[in-house]
């Protein structure tokens, strides 16, 4: 599948830590994100550090990888071509035709962020409501993820 760049997704998956170091930076939203997650500074800094941002960094991989399946259209014609011998020439065929078809930096930040929105929107929100978390909360963590599912889906859309 040559729209799945490998590069691709290692800066997607990169891009999660940059903005995830920004975003909840105490000059940005860290500081209102602790008030709201009921969380304090030295709280913060019993954490083991190499654990947590080592499964974040794992976490942002696993995510960057099924991006593909969100933010290119062809990720679907692919799971489409399968023939019982393999992938039909059919699919081939059309690659020639469609095989750059909406792959902008641009559309994939569009996708990104509907996916921040229909889907990290509901799984963050309802744990946030159980959790009795306020709308702040929930916003802050919501609006870090529509902003790296875009980054994420404009780098791995775009890039060819």
């Amino acid at each position: 599948m040559d729209f799945i760049n490998p590069v691709a997704i290692v800066l997607a998956a990169l891009s999660a830590m940059v903005v995830g170091f920004v975003w909840y930076n105490p000059k940005v939203f860290g500081t209102a994100w602790m008030k709201a997650a009921g969380m304090s500074e030295e709280q913060l800094k019993t954490g083991n550090m190499f654990k947590i941002f080592g499964l974040a960094l794992l976490f942002a991989f696993i995510l960057a990888s099924a991006m593909p399946a969100i933010v290119v259209h062809q990720m679907g014609v692919y799971s489409l071509a399968q023939g019982e011998l393999g992938i039909l020439p059919e699919y081939n065929a059309f690659l020639d035709v469609y095989g750059d078809a909406f792959r902008t930096f641009k559309h994939g930040v569009f996708h990104g962020v509907f996916a921040g929105i229909f889907i990290a929107l509901p799984i963050l929100g309802t744990n946030a409501v159980f959790e009795h978390k306020s709308a702040k909360y929930i916003f802050i963590n919501v609006g870090y993820w529509i902003v790296t599912l875009g980054i994420m889906g404009g780098i791995i859309c775009g890039w060819k």
